[in-house]
C-alpha cells in the first residue's frame, strides 16, 4: 500500500499517513517555468496498491491536473491499482444542466479521472449522490456525520438543539444528524433571485429558544449561511452554529463570517485552511483524517466501508 499526495492538502495527507503508521511515497509534484505540472516519482511501485490523495479544491484546475498526471505517472509505472481520494470534488456543484447551452463539468470531469487510468474513486461529502453514477468505475462516497455527530455531542446540550437544512436541497444532509443526534429539524426555505444571491423567506419549524445549528456540505460566499442565521435569530432562535463540510469561502468570504450573527462555523480539513480562515475567531476546523484513514485501510484489506457509517 503507498500513499500519494499532490499539493492540494498536504497537512490531510500527512494526517492519513500518521493514522496509517505509513511514510508518504517520495515524488516531487512541481511546474515548469511556464507553469505545467512536473511529477517525478521517486520510489518504486510496480505492482502496488497506491492510493492517490488529493482534493481539486481552488485552484482547481491546477489540483485536478496535478491528479490527473500523478495518475499517468503511476499507471506507466505499473502500479497494480490505483485509487484517488478526493476529499474535495470540485465541479461537483456543474451535475446538471439548469439553463440551456451549459456544460454538466462533474461529468466531464469523472470521465477524465477515469480516462487518465484511476480504478477506484473515494469522495466525501459529494454535493449530490448521483455523481457516484458519473463515474465508470467503483466510486466510494463517504461521510463526515460520525465526526460532526462526535463533535456537536461533545460540545453541546442535545435537549435544546435544533438541526437545520439552508435550503430545501439539503434536507437529508441534515435529516441524518437529527437523527444520529435524536433532535428536531427545521428547514430555511430559500429564494434565490439571481446567481450568486440569495433571500432567505421563511422557517419551516419551531426554532424559537433554540441552539440551532446549520448542516451542509460546501460553504462558498457565505451569503446563504449568513441570511439564514440571521433569520433563525429574528425567529427566535438563542444562538446559531454552522458544521460545513468543505470550506470553499471564495475571496471576501471569510471577513463576512467573522462580521456575522453566526457563533461558530465548524469546518472539516477537507480543504487546506487559509490564512485568512486561520484569522477568523469564529471558525474552527475538524479532521476527517482518522475517517478517511480508516476508509483506505479497509479498502486495501478488501473489507466493508459502508460499516463504517451504519
Amino acid at each position: 500500500m503507498k500513499l500519494v499526495t499532490g499539493n492540494s492538502n498536504r497537512a490531510l495527507a500527512e494526517a492519513i499517513a500518521r493514522y496509517l503508521n505509513l511514510p508518504l511515497t517520495d515524488c516531487t509534484v512541481g511546474r515548469f517555468a511556464d507553469q505545467e505540472v512536473n511529477v517525478q516519482l521517486h520510489e518504486n511501485v510496480r505492482g502496488e496498491d497506491v492510493y492517490i490523495l488529493q482534493s481539486t479544491s481552488a485552484p482547481a484546475d491546477g489540483n485536478l491536473m496535478e491528479l490527473l498526471i500523478l495518475t499517468d505517472a503511476l499507471r506507466r509505472s505499473s502500479a497494480r491499482r490505483i485509487t484517488a481520494v478526493i476529499p474535495y470534488f470540485g465541479y461537483a456543484r456543474q451535475d446538471r444542466r439548469a439553463t440551456g447551452r451549459t456544460p454538466i463539468s462533474a461529468k466531464l470531469v469523472a470521465n477524465m479521472i477515469a480516462g487518465a487510468g484511476v480504478n477506484r474513486v473515494m469522495t466525501l461529502d459529494l454535493h449530490t449522490d448521483q455523481i457516484q453514477g458519473f463515474f465508470d468505475i467503483p466510486t466510494d462516497n463517504l461521510y463526515s456525520a460520525p465526526v460532526t455527530t462526535r463533535d456537536i455531542k461533545e460540545r453541546y446540550d442535545v435537549g435544546n438543539l435544533m438541526i437545520v437544512s439552508p435550503d430545501v436541497g439539503g434536507v437529508a444532509r441534515a435529516r441524518g444528524i437529527a437523527k444520529r443526534i435524536g433532535t428536531d429539524l427545521a428547514i430555511v426555505d430559500k429564494r434565490r433571485p439571481r446567481a450568486g444571491v440569495s433571500e432567505v423567506m421563511n422557517i419551516i419549524g419551531d426554532v424559537f429558544g433554540k441552539t440551532c445549528l446549520l448542516i451542509d456540505d460546501i460553504i462558498d460566499s457565505g451569503g446563504t449561511l449568513i441570511n439564514a442565521a440571521d433569520a433563525l435569530l429574528e425567529a427566535g432562535a438563542r444562538e446559531v452554529s454552522a458544521y460545513i463540510t468543505h470550506g470553499v469561502l471564495s475571496e471576501g468570504a471569510c471577513e463576512r463570517i467573522g462580521a456575522s450573527n453566526l457563533r461558530e462555523l465548524v469546518l472539516t480539513d477537507s480543504i487546506q485552511d487559509t490564512e485568512a480562515q486561520r484569522q477568523t475567531a469564529n471558525i474552527r476546523r475538524v479532521t476527517v483524517a482518522p475517517l478517511l484513514g480508516e476508509a483506505l485501510a479497509r479498502t486495501a484489506r478488501e473489507q466493508s466501508v459502508s460499516s463504517l457509517f451504519d
